[in-house]
């Protein structure tokens, strides 16, 4: 989008947050691998700048979810690996092989396609394979695994398995008894397929401990600074902050109505700020008059339902030193949370962070 100078929203990135995340996430691993999850233009955040980060802090692996993420990212990351969830599905092996993709092999069907392409390619050919130990979602079931198990020397013949993965359904809660259940149905299923390097978790899996980190952990919300288990305090950096501009203030008598719908009705005398924020930019609908905005760090609410390009706060209550037309309103960052704005919302962290619209402007901050 072309600039103007005047910018009503900003997103801005703050790259030495998303370091200090993804070197705790090496801490807390070693010795397994962290490849972090790119996917969704990284949580909405801009997968270019991202991974470059990334690479240039010594990370080598990445995971997206569509091959075209993969192919857009290739240009930036010459020798990384880059694994594709969504696999190798009919027709996207010439790409795949091209752009040095590996695919996560999702079916028995996969695995045999990708075989194909391999004696068609004449030579070997890299890809995980991704065991289903209880989501239901995608990935081998536990029949495809047994006809896998029973004949791995013929069904991977041409294929060199670099990943077994598996995916947690509960991780993040961490009380959920279907954690320990996946866990042991991924050992078992390990116990009788070839060895290779294994992965079951992303943000959530790592903070169950040890045992659950295998050879390489997979992390995203967390990196992004988001709380991958909300029970606990978060132990990550705040990398997004989203703040919108004050286009216009104005004084509302008491009873004075908000917005379409006329949803809210003042009280009494009041401060209205308007901001150049709406859903269409990311600020859900669902927080009108429930949400908040922040000035200053002093919370201040949401009145009246959030429109397509404004939303209108109530800042009676903030110091008038504060208040003036062009100032920045914090709608997540250090003073709200994303885990608070998801709820309110009625949705998840990782939900609000895709959802911010590209009409935003990503600004990335890196301190020297």
């Amino acid at each position: 989008m072309h600039s103007t100078g005047f910018e009503a929203a900003r997103l801005t990135v703050r790259v030495n947050a998303l370091l200090a995340n993804y070197h705790r996430f090496v801490r807390l691993c070693e010795p397994a691998k962290v490849a972090p999850a790119v996917k969704a233009d990284a949580y909405g955040l801009g997968a270019a700048r991202i991974v470059e980060a990334l690479a240039r802090a010594g990370c080598d692996a990445f995971f997206v979810a569509r091959l075209e993420e993969g192919i857009a990212l290739r240009p930036l990351l010459p020798r990384a690996r880059i694994f594709v969830l969504d696999g190798a599905q009919k027709g996207t092996a010439p790409a795949l092989i091209a752009h040095r993709l590996i695919p996560v092999l999702n079916s028995l069907a996969e695995i045999d396609g990708w075989r194909a392409a391999a004696r068609e390619h004449g030579a070997p050919l890299d890809c995980a394979v991704h065991i289903d130990s209880g989501m239901n979602r995608l990935g081998l079931v536990a029949e495809e695994r047994e006809m896998l198990s029973a004949h791995a020397s013929e069904r991977l013949r041409g294929l060199n398995v670099v990943l077994w993965m598996s995916h947690l359904a509960c991780g993040d809660d961490c009380a959920s008894p279907m954690n320990r259940q996946q866990l042991e149905r991924f050992r078992a299923a390990l116990a009788h397929l070839p060895p290779a390097p294994a992965s079951l978790s992303a943000s959530a899996g790592v903070l169950l401990g040890k045992e659950y980190h295998f050879d390489l952990v997979r992390p995203g919300i967390g990196l992004y600074g988001g709380n991958p288990c909300t029970e606990q305090p978060n132990p990550f950096d705040v990398v997004a902050v989203l703040t919108g501009r004050i286009l216009q203030l104005r004084r509302v008598d008491r009873g004075g109505t908000v917005g379409y719908g006329a949803t809210f009705r003042t009280t009494r005398h009041s401060i209205l700020a308007t901001v150049g924020l709406g859903y269409a930019d990311g600020l859900m609908r669902a927080i009108g008059n429930r949400g908040f905005g922040a000035i200053g760090g002093k919370k201040v609410p949401i009145v009246g339902r959030v429109s397509m390009d404004l939303v209108t706060l109530d800042v009676t209550d903030v110091p008038r030193d504060l208040l003036e037309t062009g100032a920045d309103v914090e709608f997540i960052g250090d003073t709200i949370s994303l885990e608070s704005f998801a709820a309110l919302a009625g949705t998840a962290n990782y939900e609000i962070l895709t959802q911010l619209g590209h009409r935003v402007p990503r600004h990335y901050e890196q301190a020297a």
